[in-house]
């Protein structure tokens, strides 16, 4: 077999007719959970990928978060697993999907997602991540044969090292944000756990990336077969429902504006990311000096205080969220009305995955961006990867009167 990705049909000329998920070969189970979700038609990844992947093609799709891209590789997984007819006796320890993430925020949120939709399905999920007591996982893979499992790369290998987690019967795998896999070094590791699977002609591989390298294409080509590959552009994402912002100010007047904007009545629920650490850790410490309440998301804090800021977040009882881009590529949580980059990401494509946290679920939102003498430079970058210029202004003087 060829390992080329085989591209997606180009779509006609003209608007392309809304696909909806009662059109496609999906089982009841699903179909039930996707209505009682409140979802009727396919996002653009979802209508390119599952008619392929519902087939058991390998497919290689080019999409960031918001796009819906979670589902599309749930459905298609749970689809199939409820499809295919076991062969075998089952044993504790021998998931039949594996979907592999890079951070344990985004791990989390696929597994609440694969919750969800399994809820008719009568499958069990297992979540395995780092910063979460190894015991306790241990004592959830083994209390029942597990279907799916969630993982992170280094607490999945230390499942498979102590021979707790056996890989060999894995029907279907999903590598989420292999770009950010890269990013972070994780690439050794996904080999190992690769390799413990069945080999690529025996087994259905869904590679997901925000964008195509030629380090992630040569790496889909050695772990999948004959695959189709389904583009779905940025600015799509970034543009349709978010309305951004730049606001040019002095570096030493940015908390200040940072307060004016958040005083704002209509300015209800926020996520503020910030490049370092540190800077994060200050932000979070002097916006509750200043009687905004609110949380912090970095690499720094207990992985339990990072599960229960967000239930906090998500419940409204924080309306203000400081996070890192390691972190915030994670948060998917509707209502999120406005994304603040207090300064500007140094890769172009965390401004897309940051200001793609609001604006969800056909919601409108904003995000705005300060940019001072420190990141200026970085703009012309992001708006080449955006494909359009991005409107530059002076705060109006409502957000700057206490400058002074």
């Amino acid at each position: 077999m060829s390992d080329t990705p085989t591209a997606a049909p180009e779509p006609t000329a003209g608007p392309e007719p809304k696909v909806l998920f009662s059109d496609l070969p999906l089982r009841p189970e699903i179909l039930k959970a996707v209505q009682q979700l409140g979802f009727e038609a396919c996002t653009p990844i979802q209508a390119k990928t599952l008619p392929y992947a519902l087939q058991g093609i390998d497919v290689i799709g080019k999409a960031q978060t918001g796009t819906g891209k979670t589902a599309a590789f749930l459905i298609a997984v749970i689809n199939d697993l409820l499809s295919r007819e076991i062969e075998h006796e089952r044993y504790q320890g021998e998931p039949r999907a594996l979907v592999i993430a890079p951070t344990r925020e985004l791990a989390m949120q696929i597994a609440r997602d694969a919750a969800a939709l399994t809820r008719h399905a009568g499958l069990n999920i297992c979540l395995l991540i780092g910063g979460v007591d190894y015991e306790r996982q241990r004592h959830v893979l083994q209390s029942r044969v597990v279907d799916i499992v969630v993982a992170t790369p280094g607490r999945l290998l230390d499942f498979v090292s102590n021979r707790e987690i056996y890989l060999d019967r894995v029907e279907i795998m999903v590598i989420d944000e292999a770009d950010r896999m890269l990013d972070m070094g994780f690439i050794p590791q996904v080999k190992q756990i690769i390799r413990r699977t069945p080999k690529k002609d025996y087994r259905q591989t869904l590679l997901f990336s925000a964008t195509f390298t030629q380090d992630v294409l040569n790496l889909a080509s050695q772990w999948t077969v004959d695959p189709v590959t389904v583009e779905i552009e940025p600015e799509h994402v970034a543009t349709e429902t978010v309305n951004q912002k730049v606001y040019i100010v002095d570096a030493e007047n940015k908390y200040k504006l940072l307060l004016n904007v958040l005083k704002q009545s209509h300015v209800e629920s926020t996520i503020i990311f910030a490049n370092r650490r540190d800077t994060t850790r200050d932000l979070h410490e002097n916006l509750r000096r200043d009687g905004i309440n609110c949380g912090m998301l970095s690499g720094e804090v207990a992985q339990a205080k990072r599960t229960r800021t967000l239930e906090d977040l998500r419940e409204g009882k924080i309306q203000v969220l400081v996070a890192t881009d390691v972190a915030g590529r994670g948060i998917h949580i509707d209502g999120i009305s406005h994304v603040i980059n207090y300064t500007l990401p140094e890769d172009p494509e965390d401004y897309v995955h940051r200001i793609g946290r609001t604006g969800r679920a056909g919601a409108s939102g904003t995000s705005i961006s300060f940019a001072c003498e420190d990141d200026a430079f970085l703009l012309p970058a992001i708006e080449e990867l955006l494909g359009r210029k991005l409107d530059c202004e002076r705060p109006p003087e409502s957000l700057t009167h206490d400058f002074r």
